[in-house]
């Protein structure tokens, strides 16, 4: 197999990157609120950007992308998330794939996936098994039938950004190797069923509903080895998360600075003949203020981190890439602590600055809360808090993938209740 070099990324200027993309930004935000209140899913929205080759961000210049560092990626998703944090998180899965084609590129060239995703091409996500399945199961699979012919049947929920996509990044077990794999599924396959059943309080126009998949069609070299996927893919996961929080809280913070801007009615125990100057509700956009900027630097360091993990894996040095890749999960699962907390107080806390007409339904004031509540319980801050706990004591690595499923004690009980 022939190596390649590193692929050069970094080199673009972020703001003439950036002004490309702040007007597309601009008629986002001009129908977010609508589509929060009516959850109209963004088709026209992601379109856009799809066409204008958002897509393409992480893609080597020469292979006509931008050719963003992670640091450039997060920065400008955190722009996004200002606008619209449905989109970002929708978008989460297709960048994780690039990553992972960035990551492949140095064994194999990996030039016709850069051409689909320069040509506006987009890859959703679809990981986590429907029902009682025992953790540790994978029900969806790939089989061979008589003629020879790969087919994928399974069901997933939580298929992120899959209803706007292309492609399907397809957790599986191949059964003809019987290893775990990433079946490359193309949306436009006979036998691919998208619902838009996600009911979340918030992120509710992601697309992160049910996938169906019946004996649709792959081919082989679209059957990507699981244990060769980027090392770094739960932090860079996690670091999606993050910069969707940051995001929040800075479009949290502006909206509530409006509101308090234009707010003419005052309490008569207030400290100020109008809202604009009262110390204490100053005080309240000031602390959200200092707490929406602390996300922003947090997820921006560890982007730094991912960057280097990125670095690492095209240097001969294994040590180094491993605690490259060390420093970045804990990075993110540090950050994940504490940006989901800041993020869902401040979001709570700014009703402080206004009164109980801030409740009412026309400006949903509230989806800044409900959206960074669903984001943060993704993955459970009670066992990052652990896990860096054990590493801090202990020594003990954070684990880099891990599984959600039914307990096989469920089982069990419910086999001795039958007999």
């Amino acid at each position: 197999m022939t190596k390649t070099n590193q692929i050069s990324l970094a080199v673009a200027d972020y703001e003439s990157i950036a002004a490309k993309y702040r007007p597309i930004f601009e008629k986002i935000a001009a129908t977010t609120l609508d589509r929060e209140q009516h959850r109209r899913l963004p088709f026209e929205e992601i379109q856009w950007l799809k066409q204008a080759g958002f897509g393409a961000l992480r893609v080597p210049v020469e292979y006509g992308g931008v050719g963003f560092s992670q640091h450039q990626l997060f920065q400008l998703l955190i722009e996004l998330a200002a606008v619209d944090s449905n989109i970002v998180q929708a978008l989460r899965g297709h960048f994780a794939f690039v990553e992972d084609r960035l990551i492949a590129h140095r064994d194999q060239s990996q030039f016709h996936w850069f051409k689909r995703f320069v040509a506006g091409d987009l890859v959703g996500n679809a990981w986590t098994e429907i029902g009682q399945v025992k953790i540790g199961d994978v029900i969806t699979r790939v089989t061979q039938n008589q003629t020879g012919q790969l087919l994928v049947n399974g069901q997933k929920f939580y298929s992120t950004g899959t209803i706007f996509a292309d492609w399907i990044d397809l957790f599986a077990l191949d059964e003809t190797t019987n290893q775990h794999v990433i079946a490359a599924v193309s949306t436009r396959e006979a036998g691919v069923h998208i619902q838009d059943d996600w009911d979340g309080f918030g992120q509710r126009t992601t697309g992160s509903g049910t996938l169906t998949l019946k004996d649709v069609a792959i081919e082989r070299d679209h059957i990507l080895l699981f244990a060769d996927r980027f090392k770094y893919q739960t932090a860079f996961y996690q670091e999606f998360h993050l910069a969707t929080l940051a995001g929040i809280a800075q479009n949290a913070v502006e909206v509530f600075t409006a509101e308090v801007r234009k707010r003419d009615r005052i309490f008569s125990h207030g400290n100020a003949d109008l809202v604009r100057h009262d110390p204490q509700i100053l005080q309240v956009i000031g602390r959200a203020s200092a707490q929406a900027f602390s996300a922003k630097t947090i997820a921006l360091a560890v982007a730094d981190a991912l960057d280097d993990a990125y670095a690492t894996h095209f240097e001969a040095n294994e040590v180094r890439d491993q605690k490259a890749n060390h420093i970045a999960e804990l990075q993110s699962s540090q950050g994940q602590v504490v940006i989901s907390n800041l993020v869902l107080d401040l979001t709570s806390a700014l009703f402080n600055s206004l009164g109980a007409s801030a409740s009412t339904s026309a400006k949903s004031l509230d989806r800044f809360w409900r959206n960074a509540r669903v984001v943060s319980s993704h993955n459970p801050l009670i066992y990052k808090e652990k896990v860096i706990g054990d590493w801090e004591v202990n020594q003990t690595d954070l684990p880099y993938v891990w599984q959600i499923g039914a307990s096989p004690k469920v089982e069990k009980h419910n086999q001795n209740k039958i007999a």
